[in-house]
């Protein structure tokens, strides 16, 4: 409370560089990320910062997520793209599988600038779509500022009995240790990937499994592709970003997370956090 009146008369349009340099822990970068919407009412604008880079998975984690627009929206439109956004961003991130009890989403709107009328209108669609890429933008720097990581990995899993199915498999993935430090070892171990498929409890058949890695078809009907080689495979591995995929062959469920590598960093900065 003492530093409230010092915070106000210090209040600048450029500001916002500050705050998210204020909330950063263990993080090695302010993480913030802004979208400008033209409409015929003027322009509408999003701004937001995030920290976050260790216990973090869905559900949300040790972070703190803050965007501001001027747009003049009702609190339950806001919220329905809120909501609707969260599940694709911030609740599709992982970097260690850890959660905490402190995290915080909160987005504000001023009511400053232009209404964007109902959620049918050019304006609404524009609004939506710039705010579910602004708050993807900030998910996505927090896993790759995960601590220790060296890549940024996407996994998508197709194919799933139920997008539930395909969600709980793609997050037995990500959270993998075993998968996470063959990921750390630029290592192509798609036996790695089978395992967290089985563990996940999903429905899944192994005589139906594909995966691939990027491009690269790696293993189809359950087995390994005849067309892969292992040195293709370690090659795309060495890659700073990196995309898996999985097709479980059952139905029609979709999911896409996000996560980052093991390493030995990550002992490091955990094993020393307050000694």
């Amino acid at each position: 409370e003492a530093a409230l009146d010092g915070l106000v008369a210090g209040l600048a349009p450029g500001g916002i560089t500050d705050a998210a340099r204020a909330i950063m822990t263990t993080d090695t970068y302010p993480k913030g990320a802004m979208a400008l919407i033209e409409t015929e009412a003027g322009p509408i604008t999003i701004a937001g910062i995030a920290k976050g880079s260790g216990m973090i998975a869905p559900d949300m984690a040790t972070m703190l997520v803050y965007v501001f627009t001027d747009a003049a929206i009702s609190q339950k439109a806001l919220q329905a793209m809120v909501s609707r956004h969260t599940d694709r961003s911030f609740n599709a991130i992982t970097v260690d599988s850890d959660t905490s009890t402190s995290d915080t989403l909160l987005v504000a709107a001023t009511g400053q600038g232009p209404a964007i009328g109902n959620g049918r209108s050019a304006s609404a669609r524009a609004f939506d779509k710039a705010l579910g890429a602004v708050m993807l933008d900030l998910a996505h720097q927090v896993v790759r500022d995960g601590e220790g990581a060296t890549k940024f990995v996407g996994i998508t899993v197709t194919g799933a009995a139920s997008e539930a199915d395909a969600k709980r498999c793609a997050l037995a993935i990500a959270n993998s240790p075993l998968v996470k430090t063959a990921i750390a070892g630029e290592d192509p171990n798609w036996g790695r990937i089978v395992m967290a498929v089985g563990k996940s409890g999903a429905a899944a058949d192994r005589d139906k499994l594909a995966i691939s890695f990027g491009g690269i078809q790696v293993a189809s009907a359950g087995l390994v592709d005849p067309a892969y080689k292992e040195e293709d495979g370690a090659a795309y591995m060495k890659r700073d970003e990196l995309e898996i995929g999985v097709d479980l062959g059952l139905g029609k469920g979709r999911a896409k997370v996000w996560t980052c590598d093991l390493t030995h960093r990550y002992i490091d900065i955990n094993a020393d956090y307050r000694s």
